[in-house]
């Protein structure tokens, strides 16, 4: 049975006990990965399934079509090849020509972050409700207000993901660019397969259908062989891709682990008690006043309670007299 509050002094302090509470408990669960409290309910072993949230957009953006270097293998390269050359030396590659494809598979892929953010934050929401309700069930009043501020709370910050996402997309369709040695190192490695497949598409007596390139795997190459003056450069050009890709791909998921952990510690340290304030003190929420008015489930409780009390010192007071009254009988 909650303590009843008679003044604003109380409700204050009992409010702000709340919001105390609510506080530490989404760090426990969001930010430090603590679950003591809630052992047997796996949905609020936060850390744990934020973890897998990621792996599986990991796992989403490296499984997409566009992270398939074997799907119409030198085919799109070829092809803007065409469109894009000009009166120019033969053997440069044309940064258009790069950006083009790049601008393509980003596209291609950009509803898979826009879909996480929809998702983890829907996840953080129930969390952040919960624990909300949780530590005020005890005072109806104020979780009117403390789930609008909770729903209108994570809202914004969904949005502010979403745009910060929406930027992320856009720079990588724009821009070229790593300090990454690993994407030389990468595209070095590709390239030293370069003669190789000339070889087996242009020269093998046999004429494969097939070409195994290391890191890619079997490749569709007998419509290649229309195509003998654009080969190396669009061989070069996908190598290029193949290995700046992997560099985009981490990106996307490191940004967006490192956005998240961000996002989560303001909206908990920052964002909540603000918001929850701002919501019981404006037009529709009360103000602390309304904390005074008890339900009437805890009204009714509480006089079926106080009614026992005075029953039983009711009933201690009769006892004490009929065993003062044997006691005098006894003397």
């Amino acid at each position: 049975m909650p303590k009843s509050l008679s003044s604003v002094a109380e409700a204050m302090t009992a409010f702000m006990q709340i919001i105390g509470c609510a506080k530490e408990s989404l760090r426990k669960v969001l930010l430090r990965g603590e679950f003591d409290k809630y052992a047997d309910d796996k949905k609020m072993h936060c850390s744990a399934r934020l973890v897998e949230m990621l792996n599986q957009y990991s796992d989403d953006l490296y499984r997409s079509v566009e992270s398939d270097p074997k799907i119409n293998f030198l085919m799109d390269e070829i092809k803007i090849f065409g469109e894009a050359k000009g009166i120019a030396l033969p053997n440069f590659l044309p940064r258009n020509a790069f950006l083009i494809i790049l601008q393509s598979k980003v596209n291609g892929i950009s509803s898979i972050p826009m879909g996480f953010v929809d998702q983890v934050w829907s996840y953080i929401e129930d969390v952040v409700i919960s624990v909300l309700m949780k530590q005020s069930e005890n005072y109806h009043q104020l979780q009117f207000s403390a789930r609008r501020a909770g729903h209108n709370m994570l809202a914004k910050m969904k949005v502010r993901s979403i745009r910060w996402m929406m930027e992320i997309v856009e720079m990588e369709k724009l821009t070229d660019y790593t300090c990454d040695p690993e994407y030389v190192a990468e595209w070095n490695k590709l390239m030293a397969q370069q003669e190789a497949f000339m070889n087996g598409v242009l020269h093998d007596e046999n004429q494969p259908s097939t070409v195994a390139i290391e890191g890619i795997g079997e490749v569709e190459v007998a419509v290649l062989r229309q195509y003998p003056h654009q080969l190396a450069q669009a061989f070069d050009l996908k190598m290029r891709m193949t290995a700046y890709w992997k560099v985009v791909l981490r990106r996307f998921v490191d940004c967006m682990a490192l956005h998240l952990q961000l996002s989560i510690s303001n909206l908990v340290n920052k964002e909540m008690e603000v918001e929850i304030v701002n919501e019981l003190m404006g037009p529709y929420g009360g103000g602390i006043e309304r904390m005074l008015e008890e339900s009437p489930a805890v009204a009714v409780k509480r006089e079926k309670l106080n009614k026992s009390i005075k029953k039983l010192r009711e009933s201690k007071e009769v006892v004490a007299k009929i065993m003062d009254g044997i006691i005098t009988c006894g003397d």
